[in-house]
């Protein structure tokens, strides 16, 4: 099972998409560029196409001539990049076997960490065996928004939730079975880190772009940080 936890003492790099701001989300060039400037891991999209196929892109309306399969983008991490770890986040039900076993038709399970807001398709993975599991708790799922007329309530809201967080990470990994918690930045604490910490899970928190929170991500002591842009890392963390 891949390390989710933190290296050499700081948390681990995560690209988001690839390296969403250095090339097009969800493509091998963005794959590339991640690499190229020292992730641990890389971060992608999983969705159904039209046809029923498994792609790499954030919905539909993404879908493009350099959108990759499943397949091409698995083939990426075998092929040119094999110490790279892995990061599904699924935007898809009910193609949990599908996933797991292309995963292990490119002998991945062991380097690959599977997520998702699903709870279901959380726990159908786990239930399959082979990758890491992380249920992702996403601030979306509120429909809260820090802009606009409603930023006031939002903000009033994010910290009630963020009180409410720690005490909910144990139910929710028994719940769905994962072994690693993603955790929308706005709602990272000390008390949620360590929440999670007690249920022998790491946290994985995304999408972090501002050094400012990077820093303040950091000192909570989560485990991995989801990024568009890894560069973020050499100017902010010593090491």
């Amino acid at each position: 099972m891949i390390s989710l936890e933190r290296r050499a003492g700081r948390p681990l790099r995560i690209g988001h998409r690839g390296a969403a701001t250095l090339a097009p989300e969800n493509t091998l060039a963005a794959f590339r560029a991640a690499a190229a400037v020292g992730v641990d891991l890389v971060e992608f999209d999983v969705i159904a196409g039209s046809d029923g196929s498994l792609l790499v892109a954030h919905g539909l309306r993404d879908v493009g001539p350099d959108t990759p399969s499943l397949d091409d983008a698995l083939r990426f991490f075998v092929d040119e990049e094999p110490e790279l770890g892995v990061h599904l986040d699924l935007k898809v039900t009910g193609r949990e076997r599908d996933v797991v076993a292309a995963l292990r038709l490119h002998d991945l399970l062991e380097r690959s960490f599977v997520s998702s807001g699903f709870l279901a398709t959380s726990r159908a993975i786990g239930e399959l065996g082979g990758p890491r599991v992380g249920i992702t708790i996403p601030r979306r799922v509120f429909r809260i928004s820090e802009h606009g007329r409603s930023a006031p309530i939002a903000r009033w809201s994010l910290r009630a939730l963020r009180g409410l967080t720690p005490p909910g990470i144990g139910p929710m990994l028994a719940l769905t079975r994962a072994t690693a918690v993603t955790l929308h930045h706005s709602l990272v604490t000390p008390g949620a880190v360590r929440a999670a910490h007690r249920h022998g899970a790491p946290v994985v928190t995304w999408t972090v772009d501002d050094p400012a929170e990077l820093a303040r991500v950091d000192a909570a002591g989560v485990d991995a940080v989801v990024t568009n842009d890894p560069r973020i890392f050499v100017s902010t963390l010593k090491s």
